[in-house]
């Protein structure tokens, strides 16, 4: 049964990916490609980019960018976050940069006071991940995976237990796929120019094997390249990354249709930590607390427990500290999450 009803018990069939784009606009997610920037021969890449993403109206535009996004989940699941409709997501934190995004995201509570900081400290909250881990149900059955080497300290891989490949880590144990001892040897070989960041790919593809050989429950996959060469003041490399994304997310729901494991039993949430600037045009490279708008981020669900219901138009809010109590509540382990400050999402009932 592909939608079903919310649990009321824990149920160790459940599947969950979690997802986050680092720093990826709603304004490039529901209206594609932004005019002003890519005429704008200031940002690195901008030429040739009308004949690659533009179209004349928004909805040609954002499904040249991520069709797999707008071809597939918004019949088969929900996006929220077009503000031009009244569908509204925030982040609850003050900070409005990555560290504080994904403790939110991921322990559903905000902590200005502690998490003000993109430090390598362990985070002295606990995640969704760790509260599942510590369940004999799911024990072993978690696994993390990122570009940026602040991960580990993020889910605080030490007292977790939650193996987290991110930054430049390898695949380690001695039953390597073959494609992993691949991937092993040539991330050395493929220089970054993001310093703290590897390229997705290499993300993507040890998240995708270990799926096919651990099968775990509750994966965690965070792309970083959009924020990145954001960052750089690359629009190009920006939307070419979020078109590869698109093909990453489609990569993922045909390898868990086509696995027994996960078939028809998986639940994919997609968010992301921060939204950006976009006034003056120039603030498109920039977030924090200082850039308006920034704390205006979107979400998508689709798979097991997910209502068809495509883009919301109504007048609503929804905030990122509701993600990590929502993916308890589809485990039937709602009662670990009983003093966080927010309400899981009821993505089973039509808005």
């Amino acid at each position: 049964m592909l939608f079903g009803q919310w649990l009321t018990a824990q149920n160790t069939d459940q599947k969950v990916i979690l997802i986050t784009m680092d720093g990826y606009r709603w304004q490039e997610l529901f209206t594609g490609a932004d005019e002003g920037l890519i005429s704008n021969g200031d940002f690195k890449g901008s030429g040739g980019l009308k004949t690659q993403f533009w179209a004349n109206t928004a909805e040609e535009r954002r499904k040249t960018l991520m069709p797999f996004v707008w071809g597939f989940i918004a019949k088969e699941g929900q996006i929220h976050g077009n503000r031009a409709l009244g569908s509204k997501v925030n982040l609850t934190n003050g900070m409005w940069f990555s560290y504080p995004g994904y403790n939110e995201i991921l322990t559903g509570r905000a902590d200005d006071k502690r998490i003000d900081h993109n430090d390598k400290i362990n985070n002295p909250n606990t995640t969704v991940l760790e509260l599942l881990n510590s369940t004999a149900e799911f024990k072993g059955k978690v696994f993390a995976f990122g570009g940026w080497d602040l991960y580990p300290y993020i889910i605080n891989e030490d007292r977790s237990g939650v193996p987290v490949n991110a930054g430049f880590s390898l695949a380690e144990g001695g039953d390597l796929s073959e494609k992993e001892r691949f991937l092993n040897e040539i991330q050395p070989q493929v220089p970054s120019p993001f310093g703290t960041v590897r390229f997705d790919a290499f993300t993507h593809h040890y998240a995708l094997e270990t799926m096919k050989k651990h099968h775990p429950n509750m994966v965690y996959i965070a792309y970083n390249q959009t924020d990145d060469f954001a960052h750089m003041g690359d629009y190009s490399a920006y939307l070419k990354s979020a078109q590869v994304t698109d093909s990453f997310l489609k990569d993922l729901w045909e390898f868990t249709q086509n696995d027994p494991f996960y078939k028809d039993r998986t639940t994919f949430i997609i968010a992301t930590d921060h939204g950006r600037g976009t006034q003056p045009l120039a603030n498109w490279k920039n977030h924090g607390a200082k850039v308006e708008g920034a704390d205006q981020v979107w979400l998508m669900a689709f798979g097991n427990q997910v209502k068809a219901q495509g883009e919301a138009t109504q007048t609503g809010q929804l905030y990122n500290n509701q993600i990590a109590p929502t993916i308890l509540k589809w485990f039937g382990l709602e009662k670990l999450g009983k003093d966080l400050p927010a309400d899981a999402i009821d993505f089973s009932s039509p808005k």
